[in-house]
């Protein structure tokens, strides 16, 4: 089937750190319903070059499905790429841009009765976003979740208030933090791969573990989990920064 590409309009950009930055994007012309699952992406088609491989840039949908037509993305600038390069630099508030998807198995876990533990670190937060605010906003039942995420200091916490009023309103839902340039309580000092060693060490067959960062931070969780902490391995998923 030969593929289907989007168009939007870049209706608000925003920092959410000093290199950060979130887009919200309207659909437009004739698409007026733009279905996807909590965790999935896109892929953008940017002019800046002609290969593909350069051209086509995905990235986490960082909201939850609803009825506005309008997709969020929390991209961080790349010092060496070429598409942020480009939205950052040259894509402002009323420029179209093209993609394709939704795409990826990298969801909303199917059975929300087991312990969720979501580990990321940087822009690897967007999906779990996404799939968090699914939750929250259509009330489903959940047994717990606790979102991890990982970042080198305060100034580049993604979603804080967010996540910290989800704290607030549901008990059912922990929010912990790991700064590892900066020594600040009441945060955890190090990195992400601390807090879930330390918390989840006694072994429960109901806990599922997603995971969303960098290949070397996956690696090193992946293995923490399978090898250090004994789970098995259908009881972990994960995905690369998108």
């Amino acid at each position: 089937m030969p593929v289907h590409w989007y168009h939007g309009m870049v209706v608000e950009i925003y920092a959410l750190s000093p290199a950060t930055r979130q887009f919200k994007i309207q659909i437009t012309g004739e698409d007026t319903i733009f279905n996807f699952l909590p965790g999935q992406f896109v892929t953008f088609d940017l002019p800046v070059s002609e290969k593909r491989l350069h051209r086509w840039k995905s990235y986490s949908i960082a909201n939850h499905p609803d009825e506005s037509n309008i997709l969020e993305f929390c991209i961080v600038k790349s010092d060496d790429g070429l598409g942020t390069k480009y939205l950052f630099e040259e894509i402002s508030e009323g420029s179209i841009v093209k993609f394709k998807g939704p795409d990826g198995g990298f969801v909303i876990p199917p059975d929300l009765s087991k312990e969720i533990v979501m580990i990321c670190t940087g822009t690897g937060v967007a999906p779990f976003r996404s799939m968090i605010k699914h939750i929250v906003t259509n009330k489903l039942t959940f047994k717990g979740i606790h979102l991890i995420f990982g970042t080198r200091s305060e100034e580049n916490i993604l979603y804080r208030d967010e996540f910290e009023k989800i704290v607030r309103e549901n008990p059912l839902f922990r929010y912990s933090v790991a700064l590892s340039r900066e020594n600040k309580p009441p945060f955890h000092y190090g990195y992400i791969h601390n807090i879930y060693l330390t918390e989840y060490s006694v072994k429960n067959d109901e806990r599922q573990f997603y995971i969303c960062g960098w290949t070397k931070m996956i690696d090193e969780a992946v293995a923490n989990i399978l090898i250090n902490l004994n789970y098995d391995r259908s009881q972990i998923h994960y995905e690369l920064y998108g």
